[in-house]
């Protein structure tokens, strides 16, 4: 585990120190290098061809410089096509699996219901139902501005991250990567991908929240949310722009081991439905079945933490309710026992294998026809 607790330790679940939004920035800048020299002119490629081979421009061999050039275009095309598959796949999974993730935020975030009375919510089809009944069809799909508007830039670092950390791995170009490598890239993507995760996450959860939260707060003049912009506008408004990495730590410890298992498990998979061939041959059942299975990993080594970044993120700023993640953790599971740590969990395992058999597919799909 990345040990940030040093930095980001403000007793709210906010930043001390929080990544500014630039970091974002600074992230995509170093994983799309590549990409962004695709519209460079020849002369500044033959020019980058001498500087690696650190000889003056007029002693190296043209057969060298070409042979440099063309390492590093294939280098190019790879981040491209990555970063292209990957928003692909992303808005696939966030159109298939926007619905369920609605769900588990609500069960997530409902409050603790009074001695003696019923929960909010009764399950997953019971917030469904009141979701249905109260907002129509679009409740199912609140807070999905935020992510799509982001998808592009989520996936991007997420495929561009895990693609470079594959070819650094790499004893020889095309050579196949183990398994444990493939969780070592994982990890690698997952760290990079939470610096934008957590302000997405805070703006989706708040959205899909509010309504869980409508009846506690009423009487607390509680910010009504109009739309994506309308929560961040709050929330800098509250805390700042600090306020939107609140949820950082657990967003992390979210982020880093689950999307190391999931790759993990992804490419074993693949490995397995190839018989220990290349698995570029394999058809779309297989990588179905591969991602969707994969998606269920995620969720499988990290939901007690997405629960405690949910509740996290939808807390008041002015008078929160947990001092930290640690906080969150110990009152959920005094107050609810480990059934606490595990609310709306059938959502998530329910949306984590279509949405993610459709990502996988798709980024698939679309990294094999851009050749």
């Amino acid at each position: 585990m990345v040990r940030k607790d040093r930095i980001y330790s403000d007793s709210a679940g906010v930043p001390s120190h929080p990544p500014p939004a630039f970091v974002c920035f600074l992230i995509i800048g170093q994983c799309l290098p590549a990409s962004l020299s695709l519209s460079r002119s020849f002369f500044f490629g033959e020019w980058r061809a001498c500087q690696a081979a650190a000889l003056p421009p007029p002693l190296v061999s043209l057969g060298r410089r070409r042979r440099l050039l063309k390492g590093r275009s294939f280098e190019m095309a790879d981040v491209a096509k990555d970063l292209a598959a990957g928003t692909v796949g992303g808005a696939a999974q966030l159109i298939v699996g926007h619905p369920f993730d609605t769900i588990k935020v609500k069960l997530q975030s409902q409050p603790a219901p009074l001695a003696g009375q019923p929960p909010k919510y009764s399950g997953a089809m019971d917030a469904v139902r009141q979701t249905m009944a109260a907002e129509g069809p679009r409740g199912l799909y609140k807070g999905m501005g935020a992510p799509l508007a982001t998808v592009a830039a989520l996936n991007a670092v997420l495929f561009t991250v895990r693609g470079q950390m594959e070819a650094l791995l790499r004893s020889e170009p095309g050579a196949p990567l183990t398994v444990n490598q493939q969780v070592v890239c994982g990890a690698g993507a997952g760290v990079a991908v939470s610096f934008l995760a957590s302000p997405t996450e805070l703006i989706k959860c708040r959205l899909q929240a509010q309504s869980a939260l409508a009846d506690s707060t009423a009487s607390s003049g509680a910010a009504k949310y109009g739309g994506p912009i309308d929560v961040a506008k709050h929330v800098v408004r509250e805390a700042g722009f600090r306020g939107l990495y609140k949820g950082f730590v657990p967003t992390l410890a979210r982020e880093t081991p689950g999307n190391a298992a999931m790759f993990g498990v992804y490419e074993a998979l693949k490995q397995y439905f190839a018989g220990g061939q290349d698995t570029s041959g394999l058809g779309r059942g297989p990588l179905i079945v591969a991602g969707g299975l994969a998606g269920a990993s995620f969720w499988l080594f990290v939901y007690p933490t997405d629960v405690v970044k949910s509740v996290i993120q939808v807390d008041s700023f002015k008078n929160p309710k947990y001092s930290g993640s640690l906080d969150a953790f110990r009152r959920i599971l005094a107050a609810e026992g480990m059934k606490g740590l595990y609310r709306g969990f059938g959502p998530a395992m329910a949306r984590s294998v279509p949405a993610n058999a459709a990502c996988f597919l798709a980024y698939e799909v679309a990294r094999s026809s851009l050749g």
